[in-house]
């Protein structure tokens, strides 16, 4: 095996997730990530925590969904007593196919989504992470060869976390102490509230509210979202191509869309309930060791120079106690590449010019 291999493996069971000793950990497998699951299950041996594995591929969700009528039973029981049953939940993506479900009907899969809401909040609640092994998929996903893919994917996710955690720290306390962010590019002018909400310094470890690993983010959940943005960094939603997306918000609610490609997987997004019209999140990506796109969520949304938001449901984390942000059975990213002719305000004050933060070398104000 690939010593990172393991190494990933510790930084998942060690760092990310903090498991302990007696945890219940479920630890949900795709079809290529075999390599990772192991050394993740060697691990969770040495710990002395309790591992239930499970299968989980695209095109078995794909032959299920096609073939079902439709009409889901509620949270069924079984499913809902695992997670309700776990300490942590682990996600180990690597599928064979990115696009395996692109031709489930898009009512099929809302439907399918709807009725799974209390389970996903349910696994909300344990110490979960999602992260993804290297594979060929992902390589030629990416447009690379699979070795430079295999160093791209280890670049990002062993990184020295503490010391990354320490530097986004400053942008969440700019983010913290701010009111009003507004964000500006070519195809894009948007301003969003984010007064009375706690920025998540999204360093890989549960510890820090934060569950993806790679990870390298620093994310709020605004509110009272106004003016229009575009979303130039390709993506796969769905499993179908979309680029170059338009919203246009209004009140916190967007009132139209386009977009060059893909426009019918974001009308299905936006029809899946009334939260998937307006904003959940606000992310700004801070991880260098990030430094191309690859078509994968998990690492585009955390590079350097880029800005994503998410259309639905807010992380509780962001929000007082109390207190409810915006609810749906959807979380969906959109990334714009903020690189060249941005700027990012908040409260009028610039923080951030064409990527470079003003607390970094080279920003020029």
């Amino acid at each position: 095996m690939d010593e990172r291999v393991r190494e990933h493996a510790a930084v998942l069971v060690d760092w990310s997730a903090r498991v302990e000793e007696g945890d219940t950990v479920v630890c949900s497998v795709g079809p290529d990530a075999h390599e990772l699951a192991v050394a993740v299950a060697e691990k969770l041996g040495k710990r002395g925590a309790n591992l239930v594995a499970t299968y989980r591929s695209g095109e078995i969700t794909r032959a299920y969904l096609r073939a079902h009528d439709g009409d889901f039973d509620e949270n069924p029981a079984h499913e809902l007593a695992l997670v309700e049953n776990a300490d942590v939940y682990l996600s180990l993506g690597g599928g064979r196919n990115a696009s395996a479900t692109a031709d489930v009907p898009g009512d099929r899969r809302r439907s399918y989504d709807s009725a799974r809401t209390e389970i996903r909040e349910s696994r909300l609640e344990t110490r979960w992470v999602s992260t993804v092994h290297p594979t060929r998929s992902l390589a030629q996903q990416a447009n690379m060869a699979y070795e430079e893919y295999q160093a791209f994917a280890y670049d990002a996710i062993l990184r020295d976390w503490e010391s990354l955690a320490e530097e986004m720290a400053r942008l969440k306390a700019l983010l913290d102490d701010g009111d009003e962010v507004r964000l500006v590019s070519d195809g894009t002018d948007i301003t969003m509230r984010i007064d009375g909400r706690t920025a998540v310094n999204s360093a890989a470890s549960v510890a820090y509210d934060s569950h993806n690993l790679p990870s390298g983010e620093v994310f709020t959940a605004p509110y009272a979202t106004d003016g229009e943005v575009t979303f130039d960094v390709p993506m796969t939603i769905h499993g179908e191509a979309v680029r170059n997306v338009r919203l246009e918000f209004d009140a916190g609610e967007v009132v139209e869309f386009d977009a060059e490609q893909g426009a019918g997987v974001i009308e299905d997004v936006l029809e899946t309930d009334a939260g998937a019209r307006r904003l959940g999140e606000l992310g700004i990506g801070m991880n260098r060791g990030i430094d191309r796109y690859t078509d994968n969520i998990l690492f585009d949304e955390k590079m350097g120079d880029t800005v994503h938001l998410a259309l639905g449901r807010a992380y509780d984390s962001c929000l007082p106690d109390g207190e409810t942000g915006t609810e749906s059975a959807v979380h969906v990213d959109l990334i714009t590449d903020v690189s060249e002719d941005s700027r990012l305000e908040i409260d009028g004050r610039v923080v951030q010019r064409n990527g470079v933060f003003r607390f970094e070398d080279g920003f020029s104000g």
